[in-house]
């Protein structure tokens, strides 16, 4: 079996009521559900039992299934609110996983709102990984740079100052290197997901991707500009 699908868990979380893009998950992008990008690069690297789409939405549900991908696992409608993290929806998905049966020794979380990612995204992030890790994230480099461009209030005098060092940077590329999380590809060691949340994490590495994979679904906006993007893919794409 591939170092891709062996001892690993894929988590596609996907719930229904999201704000900034009405029934996003489902909605049409580029011709495909939003949430079929993910499915695919996920079968393409495990097989279906290790594939765990977390949704307490039937017609999420049905619209995966569509794939082929079976959907056993509902969500709890608790962990399906606007207040509820991450972090708890992959910790009750791997309690789902545990009392399966499923052995894994990684999860990987795939996020629908990054259908921009390539497979060898997440081969690169499991090559990465390492048990001595809490995690390996997809990073890329940040537009604001606290030592640069980022700027705070005094809270006395309210006059602005640099966030972050001594403030004498004069050129951008001069300042230390900032990333940010694109979203993209998580690889989470699964004991420390059992005894620190997300931001306690300090074992964590960055595996930098390319800005045109960056694209993170949270506005129309985003909407707009991933789906020029595939459509843009595919005019280029070279023909059979």
């Amino acid at each position: 079996m591939s170092i891709y699908s062996d001892n690993i868990i894929y988590i596609i979380p996907a719930r229904g009521g999201s704000k900034g893009i009405p029934r996003k998950n489902i909605k049409v992008l580029a011709g495909r559900p939003l949430i079929h990008y993910s499915i695919d690069i996920a079968r393409q690297l495990a097989p279906d039992n290790r594939i765990i789409v977390s949704t307490e939405d039937a017609e999420i549900a049905q619209v995966a299934e569509a794939t082929g991908l079976p959907v056993p696992y509902r969500r709890p409608a608790e962990l399906a609110t606007d207040t509820c993290g991450s972090y708890e929806v992959i910790i009750d998905a791997m309690r789902w996983a545990d009392e399966q049966g499923i052995k894994y020794d990684k999860v990987c979380l795939l996020q629908p709102t990054s259908p921009l990612r390539i497979v060898d995204d997440v081969k690169v992030c499991i090559d990465m990984y390492t048990p001595e890790l809490d995690m390996v994230v997809t990073v890329a480099e940040s537009r604001s740079n606290p030592y640069y461009n980022c700027l705070e209030a005094d809270p006395v005098t309210g006059y602005l100052t640099i966030s972050k060092g001594h403030g004498l940077y004069t050129r951008r590329q001069d300042a230390p290197k900032v990333w940010e999380y694109t979203g993209s590809v998580y690889v989470f060691n699964p004991e420390s997901l059992r005894h620190n949340t997300l931001g306690t994490m300090n074992k964590r590495i960055g595996c930098p991707t390319p800005a045109e994979r960056c694209v993170d679904l949270d506005n129309i906006t985003d909407w707009m500009m991933a789906e020029t993007m595939i459509y843009r893919a595919k005019a280029n794409a070279p023909k059979e």
